[in-house]
């Protein structure tokens, strides 16, 4: 069952990925000369294609406990370096909400990370739950918190005028 979610998940992750970077694209324009926004776009990025790439990482081998184990360990790791990384400053309510969901981001990167190194973890807590399902759902609150965000940043503006229009 945990193997048709993340043949389904992968897909899924890797289209909304493809989709914003047509946005990106869009808005290019606008978010070239913002170092926040061209962070910010970057980390929506990751909230697509890290959770996408241990989906399909999973796959190359459903069997295997340590194919899991080191790929999920791995891309959690660095997606919590890299998100830290990309940090931006909370400086209008749209900025806000971003951050929020970029620590919560952060935090269940930590928890993917978790309990792919340990997944007794799990049950010392009293979670009866399997490790991997518990993954599932952190991959799938990754990617709507990453829909969230880049809906946020896509009507979001920096503060300098459009090139083109007039001052």
């Amino acid at each position: 069952m945990l193997s048709t979610f993340y043949a389904a998940f992968s897909p899924v992750c890797f289209t909304v990925l493809g989709l914003w970077l047509v946005v990106v694209q869009t808005r290019h324009g606008d978010w070239s000369g913002s170092a926040e926004h061209r962070r910010r776009a970057y980390a929506v990025s990751l909230h697509f294609a890290l959770p996408g790439l241990m989906s399909l990482l999973s796959l190359v081998d459903p069997n295997s406990k340590a194919m899991w184990q080191v790929s999920f360990t791995v891309i959690a790791a660095l997606g919590v370096v890299a998100l830290i990384a990309l940090r931006t400053s909370a400086t209008s309510g749209v900025n806000l909400a971003a951050e929020i969901a970029h620590w919560v981001a952060v935090a269940l990167y930590a928890v993917i990370g978790i309990v792919a190194v340990r997944p007794a973890i799990l049950s010392d807590l009293g979670i009866n739950i399997a490790p991997l399902r518990v993954e599932a759902i952190a991959l799938s609150l990754l990617l709507f918190l990453g829909l969230n965000v880049a809906w946020l940043l896509m009507f979001d503006t920096p503060d300098r005028p459009v090139r083109g229009a007039p001052s």
